[in-house]
């Protein structure tokens, strides 16, 4: 049902934008927190014209635009509180599993650029493919599917361990099913791979670290590794 918790007469400055944000702007108040964060730590909602609320992950759609710190914590505390309609100050239509659609939407992304990083050539699939990729490629970082064994992933970070001196020393990801990996390589029995170095490689993992920070999952849950490190690990 569409739901609204505008307040009539409120004068303080209203919480949506009018369009989307130039690359100048740097801070929006989360309508959750009622904090300025950067954009980069957000998600804008924008309302469609049919009066949904609909997030825009790209930050450049039309329209009515409030902003929702980007994690599932967040969304859902937006979504429970009426935090839409009141920001927006008229009638919306809020699906009730946004945090879902986000989620969604966040994993087809990451997935997406997994796949165009296959097409440029920089995914290695296969244990002992991956292996010696981590030996002596220059490496951007290792996707495990979520149901892979301990044994295979211990037996990858000791060989990361190693190449980098005692430190993982580059972005592990296991937040993906092996069906989810499968389909976006188009390839069957994908376990583990390594990605090298390229702006495709680099964009994946800022894309899985999003969705990883998205749903809260911590470090010890393996979604990235602790000792991931920003930009391209050094090489050898």
């Amino acid at each position: 049902m569409p739901t609204t918790d505008a307040e009539p007469g409120a004068e303080e400055a209203p919480d949506w934008d009018e369009r989307p944000p130039k690359k100048a702007d740097l801070t929006r108040t989360d309508i959750v927190s009622r904090e300025a964060r950067p954009v980069g730590d957000l998600i804008r909602f924008v309302l469609a014209p049919d009066g949904t609320v609909v997030p825009d992950l790209k930050r450049d759609l039309p329209g009515r635009g409030v902003w929702v710190e980007a994690t599932r914590v967040a969304v859902d505390a937006a979504v429970k509180r009426r935090l839409f309609a009141r920001s927006l100050r008229q009638n919306v239509e809020v699906a009730a599993d946004l945090a879902g659609m986000v989620d969604g939407l966040l994993a087809r992304q990451a997935l997406g650029t997994f796949g165009l990083a296959r097409k440029a050539g920089l995914v290695v699939t296969g244990f002992a493919k991956v292996e010696a990729a981590v030996a002596r490629e220059r490496l951007a970082g290792l996707v495990h599917a979520a149901e892979a064994g301990s044994d295979g992933v211990e037996k990858l970070a000791a060989a990361l361990r190693r190449r980098f001196g005692g430190e993982v020393g580059c972005p592990v990801v296991r937040i993906f099913t092996g069906a989810q990996l499968d389909l976006a390589l188009g390839r069957s029995n994908v376990i583990h791979a390594a990605l090298l170095a390229g702006r495709a490689s680099e964009i994946f993992f800022e894309r899985a670290g999003a969705l990883g920070r998205f749903r809260g999952t911590t470090p010890s849950e393996s979604t990235i590794d602790s000792h991931a490190t920003s930009g391209l690990p050094p090489q050898e």
